[in-house]
């Protein structure tokens, strides 16, 4: 899987937001707001730590894909970009351990 997925799926999202659709779920959690929408997360939350600690690998994956999606719909109702997320994982790539130094990777191996 590429971040092309994670960005089509955040296209999805942003437009359901621009354009509300009769009977979508994204559109039913813009419209009820924001304590909703955390509802969710911490829900998604949840079960995908139950899942993991069950060893319900299947399910686990499952849990996860949930709480991506409902991260994602938080994000596009704060207005935060996709980009800036990919973005702070990049800069994130390049720490060593819990350091706070930056180090050189090669991504190619």
């Amino acid at each position: 899987m590429s971040d092309t997925v994670l960005q089509e799926l955040y296209q999805v999202v942003l437009s359901r937001k621009s354009h509300p659709q009769e009977g979508s779920y994204t559109c039913y959690l813009f419209e009820k707001g924001l304590d909703k929408i955390l509802k969710k997360v911490g829900e998604e939350c949840a079960e995908t730590i139950i899942a993991a600690k069950n060893n319900k690998q299947e399910e686990t994956v499952g849990e996860i894909s949930d709480l991506i999606y409902h991260l994602m719909v938080l994000m596009a109702a704060q207005e935060i970009p996709l980009e800036a997320v990919l973005e702070e994982l990049e800069r994130r790539s390049h720490k060593i351990g819990n350091l706070k130094q930056m180090k050189t990777v090669d991504h190619e191996t």
